[in-house]
């Protein structure tokens, strides 16, 4: 009993830091200068680049229509690179993202969830 207190306690202290970070917010000062307002890839500054930033609003798309949420946030963390990415993307796990929230039973910086979950807000069909 006193363990499923704790973990709900826990589980509840998680949504209330989640909702203090605005994906969109956390997108537009992290994400947005490459892939653009509408991550479709046009920032002014992923223009200059010689590999350009992919339309993040296809992931799911590309994904068979399932939004590949562990993908996502292991790009943005920095743990999952291989050789089809650009130097350009940071390793944002490197520095700070927030304090850390339950999903599940799995602890996740909240700046990370909040910036996945707002990806995953905003995917349309590939054209």
């Amino acid at each position: 009993m006193k363990k499923t207190a704790v973990l709900i306690g826990v589980l509840a202290l998680g949504a209330c830091v989640e909702e203090t970070v605005d994906g969109r917010q956390a997108f537009m000062e992290d994400c947005a200068a490459c892939h653009g307002a509408d991550a479709r890839g046009s920032g002014e500054f992923g223009e200059m680049l010689i590999k350009q930033p992919p339309d993040l609003t296809t992931l799911a798309a590309r994904n068979g229509g399932t939004f590949p949420t562990d993908y996502v946030m292991s790009t943005i963390d920095g743990f999952h690179r291989d050789g089809s990415f650009s130097a350009a993307m940071p390793e944002f796990g490197a520095g700070d993202m927030g304090e850390t929230i339950m999903v599940g039973a799995t602890p996740v910086p909240a700046r990370l969830w909040a910036l996945a979950s707002y990806l995953q807000s905003i995917q349309r069909e590939a054209e």
